[in-house]
């Protein structure tokens, strides 16, 4: 066994000697165990997760869908780029969703806005769809569809080549399509990349890095 069991561990003994795992020698990737917990990932605002590490090539068409709660109005939820300009881009900014896609001739945004301003921050799940066909893009929140148009008709290819950074990334990293910086505060689920055919359900705890990332168990409400 080479990997962390998800789990919750507590009164352990070692020859009827309690351990006292509030002040242990040294930790890593250990969080606080919740008495109510929900399928997800919890992502606590200072990282991000790593996924493909060798490089996610969007191009022309691909299609994101996830679910997220949180109940910030700021943070990064996914991040695709190049070392050029190409790149995509899915950002909360002051409680909207922002989906930025650069095929290479410019950025593009379609930008989803609730009736209230904290109506998606509300720690309740919203289920996200981003687009991608082409030169087209559109979002679809808890049903509610936007889309804009793009002036770059003959531009169609998003020629990525880095991995996937979802909920933030390293300060080192360029993102050509994300605005904020800010790492998401929250919970993520059922991340799902489709390109034609091509179904891929990511499992966040086989990301190459996680940074103050706990897969498998979400709290139950905003801790």
């Amino acid at each position: 066994v080479t990997h962390s069991i998800p789990a919750c561990i507590g009164s352990m003994t070692i020859n009827g000697k309690q351990l006292h795992n509030e002040s242990p020698v040294s930790i890593f990737a250990v969080n606080k165990c919740y008495e109510i917990v929900q399928e997800g990932t919890f992502f606590d605002g200072s990282g991000f997760a790593a996924l493909v590490r060798e490089g996610y090539k969007v191009r022309s068409d691909v299609n994101i869908t996830l679910e997220f709660r949180t109940t910030a109005v700021h943070g990064v939820l996914l991040g695709v780029s190049s070392a050029k300009v190409d790149a995509i881009g899915l950002e909360i900014v002051h409680g909207k969703v922002l989906f930025h896609v650069n095929n290479g001739a410019g950025r593009i945004t379609t930008t989803y806005e609730p009736r209230g301003t904290n109506s998606l921050c509300d720690g309740k799940w919203h289920k996200l769809q981003a687009n991608k066909s082409k030169h087209h893009i559109s979002l679809i929140i808890d049903g509610n569809s936007v889309h804009t148009d793009n002036p770059y008709i003959q531009s169609t290819s998003a020629d990525t080549n880095n991995p996937i950074y979802v909920g933030g990334y390293p300060a080192d990293v360029k993102q050509n399509c994300l605005t904020s910086k800010s790492s998401f505060r929250g919970c993520l689920r059922n991340l799902v990349l489709t390109k034609g055919q091509h179904t891929e359900l990511f499992d966040f705890s086989r990301a190459f890095d996680l940074r103050g990332v706990f897969p498998h168990s979400c709290p139950g409400a905003e801790q």
